[in-house]
């Protein structure tokens, strides 16, 4: 439900926005983005509203790992990923700013609704800064008009968009509230803490739409899907949906910061990212070999959690 409902929604916000004079460019940086990481935002403020802060914040670190180490790294191994240099030297700077950020807001062992206002109001100027970059960069190449179509097809009809919104939105937040149940079934049966199932069980289901999409991608050798929509997704779960969920409700971390092991998450999170900018300085590809040594970093990753818990 989660991955067919982002889908739906992807599809029908893409082509009203379309419809309302927006270009696909700034479609792919805003509806198509934020779409994609819907999953993550609604499981998280489902979580959060049960209690479960834990699962919330494990789920943003989880699928950020996620995003990089196993999405990029599977994808790579099907086919090199090559990105543009501003991935390089704008945005992925930006993730890590804001890992580091989001490192010292945790400090003290909770996120409170003002902390998260400043966390979505940075989305709010992020989201504003591609805006204006993609409109001046359509401006000057309008060949590129046609580039970015969403995946899936277009919906030429009104309605038949909004009712693909509306499907889209009560899937996810129906496949959400089914995903938090069951990962406290899964935490209960294996007698496994809320940091470890939202790390691991939910952030892998909040990332199958990017995962399936990407890999698919690579097969067909169609790499529409770029490294930066990645990192974009993975800002986007630092800054909107931690930030809108403490906003609802602050997040509480259990045993404290450094008790609870989250810092090293947080840390593992980090150096990922950095590993990522590491491995695209020379020539800004993630190659196949480039891909398995991601591929073997989660690995690596997820059999620490499985020994820690």
């Amino acid at each position: 439900m989660l991955y067919y409902g982002a889908g739906w929604l992807v599809r029908g916000s893409s082509t009203l926005a379309r419809d309302m004079g927006l270009t696909p460019m700034v479609v792919g940086l805003t509806v198509v983005a934020f779409g994609t990481s819907t999953p993550e935002l609604v499981v998280s403020l489902v979580s959060a509203a049960k209690g479960k802060s834990m699962i919330a914040l494990g789920n943003v670190v989880g699928s950020n790992i996620c995003n990089i180490a196993l999405v990029l790294g599977l994808t790579a191994v099907f086919q090199p990923v090559v990105t543009s240099r501003i991935v390089f030297t704008r945005d992925i700077p930006i993730m890590l700013a804001i890992c580091a950020f989001l490192l010292l807001l945790s400090f003290n062992s909770m996120i409170g609704r003002v902390e998260g206002a400043v966390l979505f109001c940075g989305l709010i100027a992020y989201t504003w800064f591609n805006y204006k970059v993609a409109v001046h960069v359509d401006r000057a190449t309008p060949a590129s008009a046609g580039s970015a179509s969403p995946s899936g097809g277009l919906v030429e009809k009104r309605w038949g968009q909004c009712l693909m919104i509306a499907g889209g939105t009560v899937a996810i937040v129906i496949g959400a509230d089914l995903v938090v149940d069951a990962a406290v079934s899964v935490m209960s049966a294996l007698g496994v803490n809320e940091k470890f199932v939202g790390l691991t069980v939910v952030a892998l289901g909040t990332s199958v739409p990017e995962l399936a999409t990407s890999v698919v991608a690579a097969i067909k050798k169609e790499m529409d899907i770029s490294l930066g929509n990645l990192v974009g997704s993975n800002v986007f779960n630092l800054l909107g949906v931690i930030g809108a969920t403490a906003m609802v409700k602050p997040i509480v971390i259990p045993g404290g910061f450094i008790g609870s092991g989250l810092a090293v998450d947080y840390l593992v999170m980090m150096a990922i990212s950095a590993l990522l900018w590491l491995l695209m300085k020379r020539d800004l590809t993630i190659t196949r070999k480039e891909g398995l040594i991601l591929l073997g970093v989660y690995v690596a990753h997820v059999s620490f959690l499985i020994l820690a818990s």
